[in-house]
């Protein structure tokens, strides 16, 4: 996690982020008083954001939904329907089937 060390030997992801916060934590707190330590919230919040991805995900849900709901207003044109789907030369096309079968027979 925070030993530096990712997966494939080379620094992590969040490393950086860690380094960071770690630097304001020295810079900005002692031995005597500890209340320094509330200048590092931000860069607190960077590493969090780093290690869990829980703003990324909540901005991508509320993109997702955001999106649903425009496609639901303007319903797109030329969709696909059922019976269009089936004619696709895969399924209820016999004739066309049988004219491809036998014209593989005659070569």
């Amino acid at each position: 996690m925070s030993s530096g060390y990712g997966l494939a030997g080379g620094p992590s992801r969040c490393f950086p982020f860690w380094q960071e916060l770690l630097a304001c934590y020295v810079v900005n707190t002692n031995t005597e008083d500890s209340s320094g330590g509330k200048k590092c919230l931000p860069v607190m919040e960077d590493y969090y954001e780093c290690l869990h991805h829980r703003k990324e995900l909540a901005r991508t849900k509320s993109l997702q939904i955001a999106y649903r709901k425009k496609e639901l207003e303007f319903p797109r044109e030329n969709t696909a329907r059922t019976g269009s789907i089936r004619n696709l030369g895969l399924l209820d096309k016999e004739e066309d089937s049988k004219a491809i079968v036998e014209a593989s027979k005659k070569r």
